[in-house]
């Protein structure tokens, strides 16, 4: 079985009802976060393995479709792309599906869907349930920080804190054993034009 760590997390982060996971002044980070149903844009993600000086450095593109699911393209050191639905976390190569992880037969993967689809649906009461969330805001630029209740959600991701404006610009998070994965977003753009005509076929 592949790592979650690396992508799950990442594009359940991206997801653009992000302002679902605020936690003390949740109207108004609601407020300060725009809700597009197509958002595109790049990432540059640096994981800092415990014990290993050199950082491991990707980078690529992500959409978000709204009620459909993410998909979450690494482009470089190599070419990766990654579709989350609802029911599953699917890796493609050349087109073609290479693994798919079941969220009925995975249940760190149906933890996470059913965590990035309430995202997606303002669901607060599952996130409650989830997370311990701490949220700060301030001219329009804020701050979440989210610990996972749950042990296995725990492991899965860590220590989760993102910061913002209108879109979510940065996403960190710590692991107990030391490791550290930052991930910037930028360059990103909204609405049907956002979405190269092969990103969309993936979901047809």
């Amino acid at each position: 079985m592949i790592s979650l760590k690396p992508f799950a997390i990442s594009l359940l982060l991206a997801a653009a009802a992000l302002p679902a996971q605020a936690a003390a002044p949740v109207q108004q980070i609601q407020a300060a976060l725009a809700k597009p149903a197509v958002m595109c844009g790049r990432f540059d993600q640096t994981k800092q393995l415990a014990g290993i000086k050199k950082p491991l450095q990707s980078n690529g593109r992500f959409c978000v479709l709204k009620g459909r699911g993410i998909l979450w393209q690494t482009l470089q050191p190599f070419p990766n792309t990654l579709r989350i639905t609802r029911d599953a976390i699917v890796q493609m190569q050349n087109g073609r599906v290479a693994m798919k992880l079941d969220a009925q037969q995975e249940p760190v993967v149906k933890m996470i869907n059913s965590v990035l689809f309430s995202l997606l649906a303002g669901d607060l009461s599952q996130l409650d349930t989830l997370f311990e969330l701490d949220g700060t805001i301030r001219d329009g630029a804020w701050q979440v920080a989210l610990k996972a209740r749950q042990p296995a959600l725990a492991k899965a991701v860590g220590d989760i804190t993102l910061d913002g404006g209108a879109y979510v610009e940065r996403v960190v998070m710590k692991e107990a054993g030391g490791d550290r994965t930052d991930i910037g977003f930028s360059a990103i753009k909204t609405g049907e034009a956002a979405l190269t005509p092969e990103e969309g076929a993936m979901f047809e």
